[in-house]
């Protein structure tokens, strides 16, 4: 699949309201690059991996949640907590955020109020540029996610504030591209597709 038609399809599954990650074994990708209220957001799109985990790893749940620190770990991006998703708008004004589905599933508001919803399964990871909102609006009892950043990173988070854009903005500017993949440790999704993207910034 081309990456023309991988979009189109990308924009077809929007039109529906809600994107369901766990539909491809392809990393996906959402552009949520225009601000929304008092979200910054950020040209770099938002990367889900559905089912990025291998399928020994989902027999037990604390397995699959340990496999996603170790592999985070092992490739420059340290594991930092196992929670859900706060259940408002907020974003990380200086870092980007990688999400590992460990257990159930849920609906996360990206992008905003006037961003686009996504369904997130165990096994699904989703990378999260910094300034890009992002909030959980229904998911299952047992739903849990492990949080990690690049290293050296720890997140600042800010809610929908418009009187903050300008300088949410800027500081969204200034947080360097990582280097890293978190699956390949190397080039990989994240160099694929940010990288470009960056290059004409």
């Amino acid at each position: 699949m081309t990456a023309s038609s991988s979009s189109l399809l990308l924009l077809m599954s929007f039109a529906a309201g809600t994107f369901a990650a766990g539909s491809s074994n392809n990393p996906q990708h959402l552009m949520l690059a225009n601000p929304s209220g008092g979200v910054p957001n950020n040209p770099l799109p938002l990367i889900i991996w559905p089912r990025v985990a291998p399928d020994d790893a989902e027999e037990e749940d604390p397995d699959l949640a340990s496999w996603f620190e170790q592999t985070f770990a092992r490739h420059g991006w340290p594991p930092a907590w196992r929670y859900d998703i706060f259940p408002y708008t907020h974003y990380h004004p200086n870092t980007h955020e990688l999400l590992g589905v460990a257990q159930g599933w849920a609906e996360v508001l990206f992008g905003g109020d006037t961003g686009r919803m996504v369904t997130l399964r165990a096994g699904d990871a989703v990378l999260i540029p910094a300034g890009v909102g992002h909030k959980q609006v229904y998911a299952s009892e047992d739903f849990m996610v492990v949080g990690a950043y690049p290293e050296g990173f720890s997140p600042e988070t800010s809610r929908d504030e418009p009187a903050k854009l300008q300088a949410a903005q800027q500081q969204v500017k200034q947080v360097p591209l990582p280097t890293r993949d978190p699956f390949t440790g190397e080039a990989g999704a994240l160099t694929e597709i940010w990288t470009p993207i960056a290059d004409h910034l």
